[in-house]
């Protein structure tokens, strides 16, 4: 009689992709008041999106829209300007 598989991946590809995960990806986590995780679920459904994807994407249109890459000053801030801030 042939043995039952017990999940979807074997174990050599289930270990292989952990390690994927532990040398390529790093992981956010974070909190949202009681009610608003659905909000959010079917804002990235009606995208076609999953949730990180939904978020990954929001979060790098800030980013580019108000100018905070890393590399960048950052809104009015003049990199030019000698000085710390708030000295005149």
């Amino acid at each position: 009689m042939p043995e039952e598989k017990k999940g979807r991946y074997t174990e050599a590809q289930n270990k292989a992709t952990q390690k994927y995960i532990r040398e390529n990806l790093e992981e956010i986590k974070f909190r949202v008041r009681k009610g608003e995780k659905d909000k959010y679920r079917v804002a990235a459904e009606r995208a076609g999106m999953s949730m990180a994807k939904f978020f990954l994407d929001a979060a790098d249109e800030k980013i580019a829209r108000d100018g905070l890459e890393e590399d960048s000053p950052g809104p009015g801030i003049n990199p030019d300007a000698e000085g710390k801030i708030g000295e005149e």
